[in-house]
């Protein structure tokens, strides 16, 4: 563990321990690459390992103590906001300032970090005490939430949904994604594999949700199985397509999660690990209201999440001021027009994290959860806008953005003075404007932004999904209908409109099995 500068107390681990925790015999897979035994400087994933070793130093660094650390207490001592539960908009507002200064570096491209693992602990304990449950229950999910916060271990989300083949078997009893194999004194022991989800190669510990959840005892139990477990193998998908030259991907050079599936092969979960977050199985239609305070584990993670949408927004905003600058439009009125669109759009959604922050809900054990209707309109708002952002930044520079040289082309003598001529002026070396126009390139013309826009669509359901989310949400249905009638000065009938919350939704994307085909005899 780190300690602060300034003689308070404990803070975190330090980068380096991190980087050592990842040498603990992990199997991981990467697509295109083959078997990687050391994550810390294999090219596909040193970058990455690097930037999380940043994110745990800055909490030792004095120039960022003030941004993800409390103010000092009474002993003087400072938590790092990241590992905080937050009980008043207070320590929303001071978390959300935290998440969006370690996020907006990296683009919105890392989405996934230990504050937001975190996250994921806070809602288990949440979702478990939510049941009332034994107290050894709800034991189990407090002692598991201190623990990631005093270790700072790096915790990432699985839905624990099934891979497409599993999903595609003829036997609907086996498409689970995963099995329990039995129960032992020391935890339960599951098998199967996990579809794809984000920075596991990077976590030391995974949570696997609903959609892998086990029956145990006669309850359905969701767990976190550990990265390095006998029997895990981690397979990533390809790393994004980028140029070998960071020159050229400065973004995607540095800045790719490798999302991956996980396989289990006869996992020992131990029963400190095991969480009773689900509904009974006998429980069907829909959620009581009571119940219904949002998604359960991943509230606090849309949160997060649209930190991470925005910063992508706001790093697109900044990108189109500096190109407008770089290519001498800033007296031209279309990208004028162009910029305060953008600018509106950044707006709405920074005042929908606001809104969210200081109109909190409060759980029954006195937890702060960011207004879930708030931050359902934002994300609505960020996915109507996100296609429009980044053709308003294609635009701005025009055939600059595709032609720009790189570093070495204008290293080279007999190219040198030629491609100052044609991309130097207006107070820009030519190494300066390509600079600037690389990186709005692979921001929002590379693999990386390809893989980004096509995974967080798909993960998120999209725009239906957070249309049915903002529905279930919103608790002004009654309120606003009957308010209305007053003005009528009529005995109206009183209105109730929760079946507008209650209605079933729909599978996001249901699978249809097809008959089984056999082989012709010798093919």
């Amino acid at each position: 563990m780190g300690s602060s500068d300034d003689g308070g107390g404990t803070i975190i681990r330090t980068g380096a321990e991190y980087r050592d925790s990842l040498r603990d015999g992990r199997k991981v897979w990467i697509i295109g690459e083959g078997r990687v035994d050391e994550l810390t400087t294999h090219p596909a994933t040193r970058a990455m390992v690097d930037y999380y070793v940043d994110w745990y130093d800055h909490h030792c660094d004095p120039a960022w103590q003030d941004i993800l650390l409390t103010p000092p207490d009474a002993n003087r001592e400072r938590i790092p906001l990241a590992f905080v539960v937050p009980q008043r908009a207070d320590d929303l507002r001071r978390m959300g300032r935290s998440f969006a200064a370690t996020i907006f570096p990296t683009a919105g491209n890392v989405t996934h970090t230990p504050a937001y693992g975190h996250l994921i602990a806070l809602g288990i304990l949440d979702a478990v005490q939510r049941r009332n449950l034994a107290p050894d229950d709800v034991a189990t999910a407090a002692t598991y939430r201190d623990w990631l916060a005093e270790t700072g271990r790096f915790l990432t989300f699985s839905s624990g949904a099934a891979t497409i083949g599993y999903r595609l078997r003829q036997d609907p009893n086996d498409r689970a994604s995963l099995r329990l194999i039995k129960e032992t004194d020391a935890g339960v022991v599951v098998r199967g594999k996990v579809g794809m989800h984000t920075s596991v190669p990077f976590a030391e510990e995974v949570y696997v949700g609903a959609g892998g959840a086990v029956i145990c005892h006669g309850q359905r139990a969701t767990f976190v199985v550990s990265v390095a477990a006998p029997g895990v193998t981690v397979v990533c998908r390809r790393i994004a397509a980028r140029h070998q030259n960071p020159f050229l991907a400065p973004l995607s050079s540095r800045f790719d999660e490798l999302d991956a599936q996980m396989w289990l092969d006869d996992v020992l979960i131990p029963w400190e690990r095991v969480f009773l977050t689900e509904p009974s199985a006998e429980m069907s239609g829909p959620i009581p209201l009571d119940l219904d305070r949002g998604e359960g584990i991943t509230s606090w993670l849309f949160w997060h999440q649209l930190y991470c949408w925005l910063s992508k927004a706001e790093f697109t905003l900044g990108l189109a001021l500096a190109c407008t600058d770089a290519m001498g439009l800033r007296e031209h009125q279309q990208t004028v027009e162009y910029l305060v669109d953008l600018v509106a759009e950044v707006q709405t959604v920074r005042s929908c994290l606001a809104a969210a922050e200081l109109d909190p809900m409060v759980t029954q054990e006195g937890y702060a959860m960011p207004g879930l209707v708030h931050i359902a309109a934002g994300s609505l708002a960020m996915l109507k806008a996100r296609q429009r952002l980044t053709e308003i930044l294609r635009m701005l520079p025009g055939s600059s953005l595709v032609m720009a040289p790189a570093d070495t082309d204008l290293a080279v003598s007999e190219m040198a003075a030629g491609l100052e001529e044609s991309f130097g002026g207006g107070g820009y070396t030519a190494l300066q404007r390509s600079a600037l126009l690389h990186l709005a390139w692979d921001h929002i013309a590379s693999g990386l932004d390809g893989r980004e826009s096509a995974f967080e669509l798909h993960a998120n359901g999209g725009i239906p999904t957070w249309r049915n989310r903002l529905r279930r949400w919103f608790n002004d249905y009654n309120a606003l209908a009957n308010s209305v009638l007053v003005s009528l000065n009529l005995d109206m009938p009183e209105i109730d409109l929760n079946s507008l919350r209650h209605m079933f939704l729909a599978p996001r994307r249901p699978v249809s099995v097809p008959p089984q085909r056999h082989r012709a005899v010798g093919s």
